[in-house]
């Protein structure tokens, strides 16, 4: 299956329930780097087409806004907050393609 489909689900839910996705972060791969050339936009791109393949591990981690998904960063050059104000969550999990569909590696059971 392409990334896409992965931003597809995400925008959809997100605009279906009246919020918004901050687009300026990305999912990301991972690999013998922490972050790898792979991003996983949170919205749908359907120029983003590169395909899930067996073996790849990389994150979700998108950020939903109930205001704007324009964003800002502090002067601290690290916190990120929506450009309105609004109230935002932002949750992450790793994922690991695998033969049989995905697992998510960072379950812990109480999730």
């Amino acid at each position: 299956r392409p990334f896409s489909d992965i931003g597809r689900a995400i925008e959809e839910h997100a605009t279906a329930n009246h919020y918004e996705v901050v687009r300026a972060f990305v999912g990301h791969g991972i690999g013998e780097q922490f972050h790898t050339d792979l991003q996983i936009p949170h919205y749908y791109e359907p120029r983003f087409g590169a395909i899930m393949e067996t073996g790849m591990i990389f994150t979700i981690e998108p950020m939903i806004s109930m205001g704007t998904g324009q964003h800002r960063i502090w002067s601290d050059d690290w916190t990120a907050v929506t450009a309105d104000g609004s109230r935002t969550a932002q949750f992450e999990h790793t994922v690991l393609v695998t033969d049989e569909g995905v697992e998510i590696l960072t379950v812990t059971g109480r999730d």
